[in-house]
């Protein structure tokens, strides 16, 4: 029998690696900024073209290569991360596996320019699907300067998965927002498209994260800080009034690497136990310092998932943290009964900072406890009328005849209307029908409603837009103002009327008619959390998920009293719908039950 086992071509291997290493746009992004940092670059620039789909540029100013360096590290397993094992238990950088390059090499076009310092000519190396194409001596600046052209451009089935540009934009500065945040001392550019989306600079700790997700940021911080033997725990967490219905703006770094870790999550949910309305997910920045021997980050190729030695010990230590903080803070309430509020000391409040003197007393000399006052007569700015009846005549309209109570009973009830409808709860509408009866759930019955008008205004219609007097200015983080940029086009269509794009704030002087000015900040916010979800690359995708957003914003919430006519209205607009029956998101919009089935429930 002849042997079947044989080895695949590097080629080959590279590309099954790339499949595991290089999901998308951001992995390129990632693993190319970690390669930067662990060159000890201290400004590293990041050039986009077409959400990374055309051209991903990474430029440091790190140690840079030598010839042999330059040509070895598009080699599989190459790495001068790691030497040993043993190594594993005791990184201190970024990447250690050595698969990147290689993998990103197999399934692009790459051009890598590199000179260390005190070296008269630098590398230039181009590389297309693993082979080498071209390797001369150029001259260039310190550092390394590595481009990622046309991806997946030998994997067509791969290069159709990718998402829309907004989406993968999207992914590109979630992973590069991770990056800067785990190194505030290291400045970074990011360009998409030549559009300047962040320049931070050199800073500290809370003044990257308010550059990253802009100013208003600053005043919701509450800092944390706590040293013990196993762990060193920083960073903040922001306040709980402001917290999201959504999972944003959660970090946990820890020895400068982003992870995703739910049981830690869990701690800090649980730190804020009863300061959270229900469904609200806190917004936090925490930075963990551990020995690297209690950690093993070789889980998986991302290196997001780390295993703890005393997962339990953290837990509790975080968790206590964050309780403390907030209780120093003021954040938390304090029940204490005795306790006066004028004695709050603020924190790390010093008590040689300000002088402090004795309360004066003030004693009124005239004052007698046991001098008589004169009782004064209390007059009123009106005449009070007599009662000029006595207490019988209250009992004397009762006295009516029982033809006289029959006759006005039966004038009552053809007084009475019938109703249609009937709200039960303040959050289902009863409506009659010949068969029976149905059961409207007013809030997805409503996004329905709206939907399909927003749908049409949108698409067929041309959008009514309503002047606002005065513009109204709202800040954003540089991310989301790219983001409402990119969708301008749609955002006009529906209705709104834009005057002003700066790099934190977008001024809008038009709504659409049936938005409140109230509303625009609560719409634009949800629009851009629906819009991170992962949507088709069609042309009609943007105006399908405006107008769910829209719908979902403004429909009508569970606990509204409706009155007769709005039910009456909810119910007839409902039913003139083209798809009455469920929602914009695939929940049934009203339930029907029959006579029969009514007859049933009573014969039963």
């Amino acid at each position: 029998m002849s042997d079947i086992i044989q080895l695949l071509p590097d080629h080959v291997a590279n590309q099954i690696a790339a499949g595991e290493v290089v999901q998308r746009p951001a992995s390129v992004v990632k693993e190319l900024l970690e390669n930067a940092i662990d060159a000890g670059a201290t400004n590293i620039k990041l050039l986009l073209k077409d959400a990374g789909k055309t051209l991903i540029q990474v430029i440091d100013n790190g140690k840079g290569m030598s010839v042999t360096d330059a040509r070895m590290c598009f080699e599989r397993h190459a790495t001068s991360k790691i030497q040993k094992a043993e190594d594993l238990f005791n990184l201190c950088t970024k990447g250690f596996r050595g698969e990147a390059l290689a993998s990103i090499a197999a399934i692009a076009h790459v051009e890598l320019k590199t000179k260390e310092k005190n070296q008269e000519l630098g590398t230039c190396l181009k590389i297309e699907g693993s082979k080498v194409i071209s390797q001369d001596f150029i001259s260039t600046s310190e550092g390394t300067s590595l481009s990622v052209k046309n991806l997946f451009y030998n994997i067509p089935a791969r290069r159709n998965f990718l998402k829309s540009d907004t989406v993968e934009t999207r992914h590109i500065i979630d992973e590069f927002q991770r990056v800067a945040l785990a190194h505030p001392n290291i400045a970074f550019l990011l360009h998409h498209n030549n559009n300047e989306v962040y320049h931070l600079k050199e800073s500290n700790l809370r003044q990257r994260i308010v550059a990253v997700f802009g100013t208003k940021m600053n005043e919701k911080l509450v800092p944390i800080n706590e040293v013990t033997d196993i762990v060193t725990i920083e960073g903040f967490v922001a306040k709980p009034e402001f917290s999201k219905r959504k999972r944003g703006e959660q970090f946990f770094f820890v020895n400068d690497r982003f992870i995703k870790s739910s049981y830690l999550n869990h701690a800090v949910v649980s730190a804020f136990d009863g300061l959270l309305e229900n469904g609200a997910h806190p917004s936090y920045f925490l930075y963990l310092k551990v020995p690297t021997s209690s950690i093993d980050i070789n889980i998986h190729p991302t290196k997001t998932e780390i295993k703890f030695d005393n997962e339990k010990a953290l837990y509790a230590m975080l968790r206590a943290t964050i309780k403390h903080s907030l209780g120093q803070y003021n954040v938390a309430p304090v029940l204490d009964f005795n306790r006066d509020a004028n004695l709050d000391t603020p924190y790390h409040f010093k008590s040689n900072s300000k002088s402090t003197s004795a309360p004066k007393i003030t004693v009124d000399p005239d004052f007698n406890p046991f001098k008589e006052e004169q009782q004064k007569e209390i007059h009123f700015p009106f005449k009070r009328e007599k009662q000029t009846q006595s207490w019988e005549s209250l009992y004397t309209s009762t006295a009516i005849s029982d033809d006289e109570k029959q006759e006005e009973l039966f004038n009552n009830q053809q007084e009475v209307k019938t109703q249609k409808t009937l709200q039960i709860q303040r959050k289902y509408v009863l409506s009659s029908i010949k068969s029976g009866v149905v059961l409207i759930h007013q809030s997805l019955a409503h996004q329905r409603i709206l939907y399909e008008q927003f749908l049409e205004s949108i698409t067929v219609k041309e959008a009514n837009s309503q002047q606002l007097l005065f513009p109204v200015k709202i800040s954003f983080s540089s991310a989301e103002i790219e983001m409402i940029y990119t969708i301008k086009t749609e955002l006009e269509n529906a209705g709104f009327s834009f005057d002003e794009f700066t790099k934190d704030s977008v001024t809008i002087k038009g709504i659409p008619v049936s938005v409140t000015e109230s509303k625009i900040t609560i719409i634009l916010e949800e629009l851009l959390n629906d819009i991170n979800l992962e949507v088709p690359d069609a042309s009609f995708s943007h105006f399908d998920v405006m107008a769910k957003s829209f719908a979902k914003t403004l429909s009508i919430k569970t606990g509204t009293l409706l009155m007769e006519k709005e039910q009456d209205a909810l119910v007839n607009d409902l039913f003139s719908c083209k798809e009455p029956s469920i929602s914009p998101f695939g929940k049934a919009t009203f339930k029907t039950l029959t006579l029969h089935e009514i007859d049933n429930l009573f014969n039963s």
